[in-house]
């Protein structure tokens, strides 16, 4: 019989909805105003990248993930900087730069021209690819 997967966290996942508004609503009202067009180019490279999207807020944050797969990726944004978490970002291929353990990793932002790395996008590419945060 396969083991099963530790979960990526003791707390509980985000409640899933296929509403895009929940993001629009998280962006308006909580998103620092320099921080918001980075915000709002992560989520659209986000939503374009990966099909069949679930999306929800938690712990001040944005989730993005399907049904099937889980959680795959957060998005917490601060005063100067945006940081993307990969929550299975550890066994990416490379894994990206920065977080330690065995599972999530992240990458820190903090200008829309941050965004033109293409790795950034083969992140997201991986994140598709496995298996998130049920």
């Amino acid at each position: 019989m396969k083991k099963q997967r530790k979960p990526l966290s003791t707390k509980k996942p985000p409640i899933p909805s296929d509403n895009h508004e929940v993001i629009e609503n998280w962006m308006q009202d909580n998103i620092m105003p320099k921080m918001l067009p980075l915000i709002k180019k992560i989520d659209k490279i986000i939503t374009e990248k990966i099909p069949n999207l679930n999306y929800s807020i938690k712990w001040g944050s944005a989730f993005y993930g399907t049904l099937e797969s889980g959680w795959l990726i957060e998005v917490a944004s601060y005063a100067v900087s945006v940081n993307i978490v990969f929550l299975n970002g550890a066994n990416f291929n490379p894994a990206p730069p920065l977080g330690s353990g065995n599972q999530s990793r992240y990458i820190k932002l903090t200008t829309v021209d941050d965004l033109n790395n293409l790795e950034i996008i083969d992140f997201i590419e991986q994140a598709k690819e496995l298996d998130g945060w049920k």
